[in-house]
C-alpha cells in the first residue's frame, strides 16, 4: 500500500479521500489554487502545495503543476477525485512517465470511455443498446443542424468529454439549435478543454440509473448494484439513492449484465460507473448512456448499502492488489439517499450564491446520517468552480427511514453566509411523488418555479431577525422609548414598539415594514401576536427561540454580516436580509434593474464574452454579454433596441448581482441588428 498520495482535487471529494487515507495510515498532499488557500482540504491534509491562479485552467487543470507537486512532495500516487483531470489522458501519461501510480483505470479504458462518442461505438459493438443520435466526426454546425433535423426535436446537445451536466443543452426547436450549440461548446471547452459534441434524441420521460463497477489488474470485475439518479436539474443530479425504487429484479439483472459486458470489453480496472437511461414510456426499455471512468459524486449511497469503502478499494487496486471480495461475497442491505447541497437560491430562479461562510456546523454524529463536506467557517464560495458544497446522506433499514435521516441531516447542517438549496431538498423529500416512479422530469413537473416559499417560515425568520436586530441595539430594551422613533406602550407590562424595514436580499428587494413589540423579555410582531421570540446573544451571533402557539419551538441562528445585512438560519432554511429602522428608510432611487436603458447582472459571476462595443446598434433580445457562474454560461440580452452608450466591464471581470454592465441609448426607429 502507498505511504503518501497527492490528491489532485479540492472541496468535499478531497476531504473524503483524506478521511480514508487517514484511516489507512496514508499521508496526504493537498494542492490548492489562489482561491482555495484557506480551504478545508488544505487544512486537513498532512501537506499542502499551491499550484496556481484561481481559475481551474490556471491550477487544477494544469497537469505540469500537479506532477511537479507530486514529485516535490514525494507522493507515490495521485488520486484525481472526480471532475478536473480525473478522466484526462494527459495526467495518466504524465504519471506513467514519472513512475507515479494513477488511482484510476487503465489508459485504454479512459481513452475509450472519456469520449462519449467512442463509448457509444464500443457499446454498440458489445451489444448494448444506445440512445438514437449522432456521434460522427463531422462537427461542422451545418452537419450538426442537418443531423438534428434527422433525429427530431426535442434533442440533447452533449459535450463528448463532458460530465456533471456541463456542456449539455436541451433544444426544443430548430431555430434554437445554433445558439444552444454555441453555449454548449463554450461550457465544454471551459470545463474539459474539448468542444467536440454529440447529439441524442431526447427521451421525454427518462429514468436515469447507473451501475457501479470495480475491477482489478488481475482480471477481476464485479458490480456493486445500481443507483437511482433521476432527480436532476439542468442535467445535474440533485438526489440519488440505492437501491432504485420500483425496479423489478429482472430489469436490475439486465442492467448488471450490460454493465459487466461494457467492463469486460475495455478490461476495466478500478472504480467506474455505467449509466443507463430507461424510457418510462416504453416499459422502462434501457439504453446505454455513458461510462464514467472515475469515482462518482454519489458513491456514498453504494458505500452505505454495501459497507464497502470505494476509495479504499481504489487505492488497493492502484497498488496492484486484487479485489478484496468476489461477486458472490458482495451484498447490500438497507437504503441510502444522498442530497447535494449547492450554493444557489431555488426560491429565486436558482441564482448562484457567492461569498464567505460566516457560520458552519455539521450535525452531531448519529446513526444513519453522513455528511461529506469541504467547508469550514471562513470558506469562500467563488464563481470559479461548480456549485456543490456538501452532501447529506441518510441511511436506514427502509426507504422511509433513510428519507427521515436525510431530512434530519439537512435540517441540522448549518451553512451561513451563502444561500443553499436545502429548502428545495427538504420539499422534494416530503413530496408525495417522491414515492412514485422517478424520472428526470420530476422537478419540472413538481417544482416548476423552484422551491415554494413557506410564508409561515418566512414570518418566523422576520421575527427572529427583527428580535436579534433589536437586541443588538446599544441600549437596554427597557429604555427603547429614549430612541428616535420608539414609543412606550402598555400592551403587557412595560412594553415598547419599533417599526423596522426588512428587505430579503435574495429576492432582490422583496421586503416589508413590520412593527416589533417587546415586553417581559419577549418579542412579537404586531401583525402576528401569537408568535413570540426570546433572544440569547453569543459570540458567533444570536440564538433566537421562536414559539408559535402549541407547535414545538424552533431555534434560529442570526448573524450580522455587515452594518445593515443579516443572515438567519433554522432547520436547513436560510435567508439574507438588510435591516434598518423604518424612519431611516427612504424610498430607493431608481436602480439599474428598473432602468430599461441599462443591462445589469442577473446573478454574480465572471464576464466570459462581450459581444458589443460602444456605438453598436442592437435590437431588443440581441445577445450582449455572456456571464459564467459556477462553470455554466448565461447569455444576457439587450433589454431594448438602441445604441450602446457605454460598456462598463471586460472579459474576465468578476461582477456582483445587479451590477451595472452596459448602458443603452434608446432608438426611435427600428435598428439594424448587429451581426
Amino acid at each position: 500500500m502507498f505511504k503518501q498520495i497527492l490528491i489532485a482535487n479540492r472541496g468535499e471529494i478531497a476531504c473524503r479521500i483524506i478521511r480514508t487515507c487517514r484511516r489507512l495510515g496514508i499521508k496526504t498532499v493537498a494542492v490548492y489554487s489562489e482561491a482555495d488557500a484557506s480551504s478545508r482540504h488544505v487544512a486537513e491534509a498532512d501537506y499542502a502545495l499551491a499550484i496556481g491562479g484561481a481559475s481551474a485552467s490556471e491550477s487544477y487543470l494544469r497537469v505540469d503543476r500537479i506532477i511537479a507537486a507530486a514529485l516535490s512532495s514525494g507522493a507515490q500516487a495521485i488520486h484525481p477525485g472526480y471532475g478536473f483531470l480525473s478522466e484526462k489522458l494527459e495526467l495518466v501519461d504524465a504519471c506513467d512517465a514519472q513512475g507515479i501510480a494513477f488511482v484510476g483505470p487503465n489508459r485504454g479504458a479512459i481513452k475509450a470511455m472519456g469520449s462519449k462518442i467512442e463509448s457509444k461505438r464500443m457499446a454498440r459493438s458489445a451489444g448494448v443498446r444506445c440512445v438514437p443520435g449522432y456521434d460522427g466526426d463531422d462537427q461542422s454546425p451545418e452537419r450538426l443542424l442537418d443531423e438534428a433535423h434527422r433525429i427530431g426535436f426535442p434533442l440533447l446537445i452533449k459535450a463528448s468529454a463532458g460530465g456533471g451536466g456541463k456542456g449539455m443543452r436541451r433544444v426544443n426547436a430548430p431555430e434554437d439549435f445554433l445558439a444552444m450549440l454555441s453555449l454548449a461548446r463554450k461550457e465544454a471547452l471551459a470545463s474539459f478543454g474539448d468542444e467536440q459534441i454529440l447529439l441524442e434524441k431526447y427521451i421525454i420521460n427518462p429514468r436515469h440509473l447507473e451501475v457501479q463497477l470495480m475491477g482489478d489488474r488481475h482480471g477481476g470485475l464485479v458490480h456493486l448494484f445500481e443507483r437511482e439518479c433521476s432527480i436532476q436539474r439542468r442535467f445535474q443530479k440533485v438526489i440519488e439513492e440505492a437501491p432504485a425504487n420500483h425496479l423489478p429484479p429482472a430489469m436490475a439483472g439486465r442492467l448488471y449484465e450490460a454493465a459487466l459486458r461494457m467492463g469486460r470489453a475495455m478490461a476495466y480496472d478500478n472504480a467506474g460507473t455505467v449509466e443507463f437511461v430507461l424510457d418510462a414510456d416504453l416499459g422502462d426499455t434501457p439504453f446505454f448512456l455513458e461510462v464514467n471512468t472515475r469515482l462518482q459524486v454519489e458513491h456514498a449511497v453504494t458505500e452505505m448499502t454495501t459497507g464497502i469503502d470505494l476509495v479504499e478499494w481504489q487505492l488497493r487496486i492502484a497498488a496492484g492488489e486484487p479485489l478484496p471480495l468476489q461477486q458472490t461475497a458482495i451484498g447490500r442491505s438497507g437504503w441510502a439517499i444522498e442530497c447535494r447541497l449547492n450554493a444557489e437560491d431555488p426560491e429565486h430562479d436558482y441564482r448562484p450564491s457567492l461569498g464567505r461562510l460566516t457560520g458552519y456546523a455539521e450535525p452531531t454524529p448519529q446513526p444513519g446520517v453522513r455528511v461529506d463536506s469541504g467547508l469550514h467557517v471562513g470558506s469562500e464560495v467563488t464563481p470559479y468552480y461548480d456549485s456543490m458544497l456538501a452532501k447529506v446522506i441518510g441511511y436506514g433499514t427502509s426507504r422511509a427511514l433513510a428519507r427521515a435521516h436525510a431530512r434530519a441531516g439537512i435540517e441540522q447542517l448549518r451553512i451561513e453566509g451563502v444561500r443553499t438549496n436545502a429548502s428545495l431538498l427538504l420539499q422534494i423529500l416530503e413530496h408525495s411523488e417522491f414515492d412514485a416512479v422517478l424520472t428526470t422530469r420530476f422537478l419540472e413537473q413538481n417544482f416548476v418555479f423552484g422551491a415554494s416559499p413557506d410564508l409561515s417560515i418566512r414570518q418566523a425568520h422576520v421575527l427572529a431577525v427583527g428580535a436579534a436586530w433589536a437586541a443588538s441595539q446599544p441600549v437596554p430594551a427597557t429604555v427603547w422609548g429614549a430612541l428616535r422613533g420608539f414609543r412606550m406602550t402598555s400592551l403587557i407590562g412595560h412594553g415598547a414598539t419599533v417599526d423596522i424595514q426588512l428587505d430579503n436580499v435574495s429576492a432582490g428587494g422583496d421586503g416589508e415594514t413590520v412593527r416589533l413589540i417587546y415586553a417581559l423579555g419577549r418579542y412579537r410582531l404586531a401583525e402576528h401576536t401569537g408568535m413570540q421570540a426570546m433572544v440569547t446573544a453569543e459570540a458567533d451571533g444570536f440564538w433566537v427561540e421562536v414559539r408559535d402557539g402549541e407547535a414545538p419551538p424552533v431555534t434560529f441562528h442570526v448573524q450580522r454580516t455587515d452594518d445593515k445585512r443579516w443572515f438567519s438560519w433554522a432547520l436547513g432554511h436560510s435567508m439574507a436580509w438588510t435591516v434598518k429602522h423604518a424612519l431611516a428608510h427612504s424610498p430607493p432611487v431608481s436602480s439599474a434593474l428598473s432602468q430599461n436603458d441599462r443591462l445589469s447582472a442577473t446573478l454574480p459571476g465572471r464576464i466570459a464574452e462581450v459581444m458589443v462595443r460602444e456605438g453598436d446598434v442592437v435590437a431588443e433580445g440581441d445577445p450582449v454579454l455572456t456571464l459564467e457562474a459556477m462553470k455554466l454560461y448565461h447569455a444576457l440580452t439587450a433589454p431594448l433596441s438602441g445604441r450602446i452608450r457605454q460598456v462598463l466591464v471586460k472579459v474576465g471581470d468578476i461582477v456582483g448581482q445587479e451590477q451595472l454592465l452596459v448602458e443603452i441609448d434608446p432608438l426611435l426607429e427600428n435598428p439594424v441588428q448587429v451581426k
